[in-house]
């Protein structure tokens, strides 16, 4: 028996949030979503996804801890990330396989998360 993988989607914007659940569960996988960084890092420990999709822009907190927070639990799991947001300000702090430079289109997102799905 196959399981669904689990992606925790993090982003302020419900409506990104719903067209990226959309698109995941259209292909099997199981969705989380939380609109601040805090309530990702929750989600992230109780139900441990597969993979995590964060919008960077999500993170208001001025201090960037949520966003430490969250890379670290994510790293701490050995669980894939996705980074959405301008690279000049992320490339610091992840590496270039996790950055997905925004505008970005759904298609390329989509394919970099299966990507790093079938990885794990």
């Amino acid at each position: 028996m196959n399981i669904a993988p689990s992606v925790l989607i993090v982003d302020a914007s419900r409506e990104r949030r719903e067209v990226l659940r959309f698109l995941l569960e259209r292909r099997g996988a199981k969705t989380l979503e939380a609109a601040r960084p805090e309530d990702a890092i929750r989600l992230a420990r109780e139900e441990h996804p597969d993979l995590i999709v964060f919008d960077a822009e999500s993170d208001d907190s001025g201090s960037g801890d949520p966003s430490n927070d969250l890379r670290e639990i994510a790293d701490g799991n050995h669980t894939p990330i996705v980074i959405l947001g301008k690279v000049r300000q992320l490339r610091n702090h992840f590496s270039a396989e996790q950055i997905v430079a925004k505008p970005y289109h759904y298609g390329p997102l989509i394919r970099k998360i299966n990507s790093l799905l079938a990885a794990a």
